[in-house]
């Protein structure tokens, strides 16, 4: 029997190799006054700013842009929409990592209120937003958070007192997603590298999930077969390689897809006030915690017994699939998962995923992080000590 579940709406996906060009056929659909939200530097760098200012200008557009420098705070949004409240903006398109998808979807929503962004923070404001926005496009440039097709736009305040939040509305949806992996070609190795364990980290969870669902253990099972193959060749021999960036944009799509729907777990709910009380990037905290969470997650769910076993057959699954199986034998669940385990440790290593340490944070803070992680989703209950565990091996 199929248990109940909901499946929130997603966007209208372009996706493949060359539909930046669509970009052009749909801005007509919605007004003549655009604004793009874009990053402090890669994407002039690449040349695509210039290509895309040249297919815009001398049409019957006006436009202008504003640049996002690193995950975007309260500060940072609420200086944007304030400055541009009155400019009679018609369209918002986001092209970027995941902070610029994430401002825009901010910006879009935060141009109809007259206040502070803060307000309507979970967590953190007392006030629900009604969802009201301008229409937004998203073209992510990187493949990592899948917040192309996510309702949640995810709002940094870093320091001692610091939070990473969400603004949230089913309506924050994008109404147009343009994923064109040519956009990806010139992410550099490291970025690349964290933003490909953060999305493989966010199609894991949402696998074992304790509120997966068909719909996103499909999705998210397909996500992780064209990304193992993938992670490695695009930090690497592969990097030019539209075949592999386009796997490497699918994930990361099935990624933001599947969270919105199925929820994230341990990994997650420790990047928030990791990411909130320092400034590191958020693939970095999912990179590197990723096979020290996975291995606490399968010790303890072999701990409980039959009440783990789904779980477990889950990861085993996972674990299959590297090996190019799909059938799991239950006499080999053991190898499955060992397998899986000896994965994440490798690609953790030949990625050079960077330790937490390297970031600032000590034995000191733990106490203050574990305080502040959710185990929502997660597919076993943890102690206190799992989580210090999972974070001091990777300090």
């Amino acid at each position: 029997m199929i248990k109940q579940f909901n499946f929130t709406n997603i966007p209208k996906i372009i996706f493949g190799s060359g539909k930046l060009q669509e970009l052009y056929k749909i801005i007509p659909d919605f007004g003549t006054n655009i604004l793009f939200v874009i990053g402090k530097s890669s994407l002039k760098n690449s040349g695509k700013w210039k290509e895309i200012t040249h297919n815009i200008e001398g049409k019957d557009f006006s436009f202008s842009h504003v640049s996002i420098l690193g995950e975007p705070s309260p500060s940072i949004i609420d200086k944007i929409t304030s400055e541009l409240r009155n400019k009679s903006i018609d369209l918002i398109i986001g092209i970027g990592g995941g902070s610029v998808i994430d401002a825009g979807k901010a910006i879009s929503a935060m141009l109809t209120k007259e206040e502070s962004i803060t307000n309507y923070l979970e967590g953190v404001g007392y006030k629900q937003h009604n969802g009201s926005k301008l229409p937004y496009i998203a073209i992510p440039t990187t493949s990592g958070t899948g917040s192309e097709a996510t309702k949640n736009a995810v709002i940094s305040q870093v320091g001692p007192h610091g939070f990473k939040k969400s603004l949230r509305h089913d309506n924050f949806v994008p109404n147009i997603t343009i994923i064109d992996p040519e956009l990806m070609i010139t992410c550099p190795s490291s970025k690349t590298a964290a933003c490909g364990m953060d999305a493989f980290t966010q199609l894991l969870e949402t696998y074992v999930s304790s509120i997966a669902n068909p719909i996103t253990d499909a999705l998210a099972f397909s996500g992780i077969k064209v990304m193992k193959d993938n992670l490695i060749p695009a930090c690497t021999s592969g990097s030019n390689d539209i075949n592999v960036r386009s796997g490497m944009a699918y994930g990361a799509l099935m990624s933001g897809i599947t969270l919105a729907n199925a929820g994230l777990g341990i990994v997650h709910g420790l990047a928030s006030p990791i990411g909130g009380f320092f400034d590191i990037p958020h693939g970095i905290v999912c990179g590197t915690l990723l096979s020290n969470a996975t291995r606490i997650n399968i010790e303890r769910l072999k701990e409980i017994g039959q009440k783990g076993r789904k779980s477990l057959k889950k990861y085993a699954e996972i674990g299959a699939l590297i090996l190019n199986q799909y059938n799991v034998e239950e006499k080999k669940i053991n190898h499955y998962l060992d397998t899986l385990l000896k994965t994440l440790d490798k690609w953790t290593k030949d990625l050079n995923i960077e330790r937490l340490g390297s970031y600032g944070i000590t034995e000191n803070d733990i106490d203050k992080i574990i305080k502040n992680t959710s185990l929502k989703n997660n597919p076993v209950d943890l102690t206190a000590r799992d989580i210090e565990t999972i974070v001091i091996n990777r300090l």
